[in-house]
This record gives structure tokens, C-alpha cells and sequence, in this order.
């Protein structure tokens, strides 16, 4: 119950619908065990019809005679109404206990209509914090994390959440309301018999709670496979066009044959102990029954003590009591289930997020002097990318960094943006520590142009504003200072044209234009450009170029590039080694050294 105990507080918003569920349960144990009182005049009506009716109105002689009251005040009412017509009187009692029933199912009804609101309001809660929650987390969790995994949290973990929340107000409410109320009744018809038939029911639910002893483990690792085959479809989905052009068609279908495989066995053991439930909870309560029948039989016939319509009514409390006990057994079984799924999702909603904003975190409204990485050392495992690392950038200028792959580049522009956060030193700006900075003031005053232009399932203009509110000619203007107008209006729905997942229907060159009209829009102070380039062909390459030219005018930028055409009018190109620096300076100083630089465009020019 630990985890529920954390979910519980998702119900809070909507205690009053779970406020009305409780009230309408009471009223549906208090008729469900009216229901079968009621049959007790009915049964006396056809089973002694030269009975004499009460003509006398009886009084209440003390909760011990309350059953012989009420079988005394029916007749008494039923003698009143229908007087000496024994089928106008067996009429009255048939609608009496139709109008019992009738009842008993409304009010189960609108305790099931109330409790739905409260299910699918907690449902839709945890899965929207769980989705922020997603979005806050540092690009590092997930480094470490199966997006198939997070999906399946997301979408069937909670689902069993939300079936687990009924099972458990069920479970506190209703069912046991039902046999409190029935065991009342009973006792008040037959102490003897009622003692006698708890000296089973015990034994009946100790057996029943061994099955459910190894249900969260189960229930776990079903929820974990396939969170692994959610990521293996997830994987093949993005990597199809490489899957088909090695031919590895049957090594993927061996990983999720293996991993549906494992499902299969894992649900078959989990469902076939939740199924034994039901049929061992039902045959242990035909055993009580049947030892009832036996024993009560007894007090009718032999002893006399008990009269027949009242053990017939009996009976059928008796019976009244093992629905709720199978749907509380059942239930104890689902609550394992979703104890199972409450810890997955807490897994994620309690994760600790190290880049989440300080206290007292300063606003930055705007870029006013320079960047600068202060004497910075960073590592994203064991070992250091960046040691001891130094550079300014000043406002204005153009920064390019250049080295070989591995030599912490991208670390840089992953530093700056804050993904990461550095082990030592500070990366400033304007002479504040970003850390002292809210996170989404900094990415204000930041655009990012990557290497793989990342777009979305959604319209041309969609992508551009990327969820800002600008008007269609902002749009355009954004475009055509990327390049990206002519080829958008030759489109047959223009800015309005749907690009498919990730912009499939796109080439490289036209997704790249549209990432950098993105950039053009945001108009941020700070670029930082991360190989745009160097995905492209020679043409769209040039086409690309001109668009971050025109972008980086009058801005501040950080360029990686593998390209070392792209960045010959850099102010500082910076040539980086195993996370330090090597040389820095301009294109023609740069080449002139005949250093490291000069090596990497011999190279590009051979």
C-alpha cells in the first residue's frame, strides 16, 4: 500500500465525486441486504396462506427481536392494505421486493457513475504530470532510459493505476459495507448459525490470500517487457530505412519474437493465478454454503428453533456475502497488479532533476558582453571530456569551433544551453553563472540550429513558429531569410502542407531551412550552430550557408563545424584536442602556423 498511499493524493480534486460514490455504496450494502429481508413476507404469504394476519400494530421489543418485528409490522402493513385478499396481499410483497432491487441497482449504478470521474480525473492527472515531469528531466536521464519503457509508463502502467484506484474504493466501500450489513441481518435472524458458518469463513480466506502472494513480482515483470518491446518498435520505426539496407529484417524479428515470447510467459503466470482467484473463492464458499445447509437444516427440522422462510431468507444472505468476498479477493489481486505499475510511475514523477531552477534564480532579459566557459571540467561518466577549459566569446562575434570528433565541441554547446551542468569552474555570462540563472530565461536568449534538424508531425507554418503566436507574414519573413520560401510555395498546400514524421517527406537541405527559419523567428541575441552543415550536400550546403550567414548578422554565435569552408569568416576559430585547446585565431593566421588547423584543411582540400 505504500505507493498508493503517494497516488492517493491525485484523488484529492475529486473527493467530492468520491464523497458520493461512498454515500451511494452505503445505500447500495444497506438495500442489497433489504433486498433479501423483504423476501421473508413473501415467503411466508405463499408458504402459509391460513396464517393469521396481524390486525394488532406491533411494537419494537429491543434490537434482539427486530427481525420478528419486522416480519410482525409487514404483515400488520400488508393486513392493512389488502386486508383478507391473499392475492392482492402476495401482489403488494412481489412489488415490494421488486421496488427493493430496483433501487439496490440505482444506486450501484450512480456510485459507479460518480467513481468514473474521479478514475479518468486521476488518470488524466498522473499521466499529465508524468509527461512534464518527462519534459523537465535532463537529457541525461534518458541517455540511461528505453523510450519504449517511458511509453509504457505513460500509457498502460497508469491504466492499471486507474483500475487498481476502483478495485481499492470497492474494496474499503462498498464490498465490505455489503457483508458488514449482511452479517448484521443474519445474526439478527440466527446467532447459532451465523458463529457456526464464521468458523469456516477464515479458513476460506487464508487459502484464498496464498495465491496472491507473488502477483506484484509477476505483474513487474510483464509491465518490463514490455516497456522493451514498446522501445524495439519505437527503434525500428526510426531506423527502418538502415534495418532494410543491411538486410537485419530477421535479426530484429528474432529480438521481438524472443521479447513476445517472454510476454507470453510472463502474462500466461500472471493471469492464470488472478484467474484462480475467482473459481477457488467460489468453491470455498459452496463449501460454506453447503455446511450452512447441513447445520441449518438442523435447526429447522430437528431442533425447531428457526422457521422456514427466515432460513431461506438467511440462505440467501449467506450468498449475498460471497460476491463481496470474491470482488474483494479479486481486488486484493489488482491492488498488487497496480502496486507493481504505482512504483514504475513514481520511479519517474520522484526522479530528483539537478537542473531544475535555484530559489532565488535571476531573470536574464537580455545578452549584453560576453560568454564565458571559466576554467570549466566536465565528464559525462568516468572519464573527463573537458579539463580545465577556458575561452570567451564576445558579444557580436563569431566563434567557430573545430577539432577532431571526441574533442568536446558539442560538449560545449551542451554546457552552454544548460543540458549539462559542469563538474568544476563556471560557464557565465554577462559575469553571472548560468546556475544562478532561470533555465528558461537562459534558452530565451539562445537559438540552436543542430546537425539533425529535428521537426515535427505538423504544417510547414507549424514547425516555423514552433508554438509561438506570430502572424503568417512573420512566418514568411522568417522563411525567406532561410532560403526555405520558394521551395514551401511550390508545395501543393504551401505553409500549410503536412512534412510527415520528423519531415520525412522532405529532402536534408529543405528540413535544415526550416530549423533555421525556426531560429530566425525565436531571434535570439546567442546562435550556437552545431554541424549544421555538414549532413548536406555541396548544393544544399551553399543554399544552407547563406541562410546562417543572413542569421548570424549582428549575433553573437557558436559554430561547430566539420566543414571548415563554412567558418573561414569566423572573428575566432578555436581548434579543440581531447577537451583543450590547441590553437585559436583567424582562417589566414590559423594557416599560416602550419599547425593543427592547417593539417585538417589540407585534408578537407585532398
Amino acid at each position: 500500500m505504500e505507493y498508493f498511499k503517494k497516488i492517493i493524493r491525485y484523488a484529492l480534486p475529486y473527493k467530492k465525486y468520491g464523497l458520493l460514490n461512498i454515500l451511494f455504496n452505503i445505500l447500495y450494502a444497506l438495500f442489497s441486504t433489504i433486498s433479501f429481508l423483504v423476501l421473508m413476507p413473501l415467503l411466508d404469504v405463499i408458504f402459509n396462506p391460513d396464517k393469521k394476519p396481524i390486525t394488532i400494530k406491533p411494537h419494537f421489543e429491543g434490537i434482539t427481536k427486530l427481525i420478528d418485528f419486522f416480519k410482525d409490522y409487514m404483515s400488520f402493513t400488508i393486513h392493512q392494505v389488502a386486508g383478507v385478499d391473499k392475492s392482492k396481499a402476495l401482489m403488494m410483497v412481489v412489488g415490494l421486493v421488486i421496488t427493493t432491487f430496483f433501487l439496490k441497482n440505482i444506486f450501484n449504478y450512480l456510485a459507479m457513475f460518480f467513481i468514473t470521474f474521479l478514475r479518468n480525473g486521476v488518470l488524466k492527472d498522473i499521466r499529465n504530470d508524468l509527461y512534464k515531469k518527462t519534459i523537465e528531466l535532463p537529457i541525461s536521464y534518458f541517455s540511461e532510459k528505453r523510450k519504449g519503457d517511458i511509453m509504457a509508463r505513460i500509457g498502460t502502467d497508469v491504466l492499471e493505476i486507474q483500475h487498481s484506484f476502483l478495485s481499492i474504493l470497492e474494496m474499503f466501500v462498498r464490498e465490505p459495507l455489503t457483508i458488514i450489513f449482511t452479517i448484521v441481518a443474519m445474526l439478527l435472524i440466527s446467532v447459532k448459525l451465523t458463529v457456526f458458518v464464521f468458523i469456516f469463513i477464515p479458513i476460506s480466506g487464508f487459502l484464498i490470500s496464498l495465491i496472491g502472494k507473488s502477483l506484484k513480482k509477476q505483474s513487474d515483470r510483464v509491465q518490463k517487457e514490455q516497456g522493451y518491446f514498446l522501445s524495439l518498435i519505437e527503434e525500428t520505426l526510426g531506423g527502418l530505412k538502415i534495418i532494410k539496407a543491411f538486410n537485419a529484417e530477421s535479426t530484429f524479428n528474432k529480438k521481438f519474437r524472443e521479447s513476445t515470447s517472454r510476454f507470453y510467459h510472463f502474462s500466461n503466470k500472471l493471469l492464470n493465478r488472478t484467474n484462480l482467484a475467482s473459481p477457488m473463492s467460489e468453491f470455498l464458499g459452496i463449501g460454506v454454503i453447503a455446511v450452512l445447509l447441513w447445520y441449518g437444516g438442523k435447526l429447522v427440522l430437528v431442533e425447531k428453533v428457526l422457521d422456514g422462510e427466515s432460513f431461506i431468507a438467511y440462505m440467501g444472505l449467506a450468498y449475498n456475502i460471497l460476491t463481496p468476498a470474491k470482488a474483494i479477493s479479486k481486488a486484493s489481486y489488482s491492488v498488487k497488479k497496480g502496486n507493481a505499475a504505482a512504483e514504475r510511475v513514481l520511479e519517474i514523477l520522484e526522479t530528483e532533476n539537478p537542473l531544475k531552477d535555484k530559489k532565488n534564480a535571476v531573470v536574464k532579459e537580455s545578452f549584453d558582453r560576453e560568454i564565458v566557459f571559466d576554467n570549466i571540467s566536465f565528464k559525462y561518466e568516468d572519464d573527463y571530456v573537458l579539463k580545465n577549459f577556458s575561452l570567451t566569446i564576445p558579444k557580436g562575434k563569431m566563434v567557430a569551433l573545430v577539432g577532431q570528433s571526441g574533442s568536446g565541441k558539442s560538449t560545449l554547446a551542451n554546457l552552454i544551453t544548460r543540458f549539462y551542468d559542469v563538474n568544476e569552474g563556471a560557464v557565465t555570462i554577462d559575469g553571472i553563472d548560468i546556475r544562478e540563472l532561470t533555465i528558461h530565461s537562459l534558452r530565451e536568449q539562445l537559438g540552436m540550429v543542430t546537425q539533425d534538424a529535428i521537426l515535427f508531425h505538423d504544417t510547414i507554418a507549424n514547425n516555423i513558429a514552433f508554438g509561438k503566436n506570430v502572424s503568417e507574414e512573420e512566418i514568411i519573413r522568417a522563411a525567406k531569410i532561410a532560403n526555405a520560401h520558394e521551395f514551401i510555395v511550390s508545395l501543393p498546400k504551401g505553409y500549410q502542407t503536412n512534412i510527415g514524421d520528423s519531415g520525412n517527406k522532405l529532402s536534408g537541405g529543405q528540413k535544415q531551412r526550416l530549423s533555421i527559419a525556426r531560429a530566425v523567428l525565436k531571434n535570439p541575441p546567442i546562435l550556437i550552430l552545431d554541424e549544421a552543415t555538414s549532413a548536406l550536400d555541396t548544393e544544399s550546403e551553399q543554399l544552407v550557408q547563406k541562410a546562417l550567414e543572413q542569421l548570424m548578422e549582428n549575433r553573437t554565435s557558436l559554430v561547430i563545424a566539420h566543414r571548415l569552408s563554412t567558418i573561414q569568416k569566423a572573428d575566432t576559430i578555436v581548434v579543440m584536442q581531447q577537451g583543450k585547446i590547441v590553437e585559436q585565431g583567424k582562417h589566414q593566421e590559423l594557416l599560416a602556423n602550419k599547425g593543427m588547423y592547417y593539417k585538417l584543411v589540407s585534408m578537407q582540400s585532398l
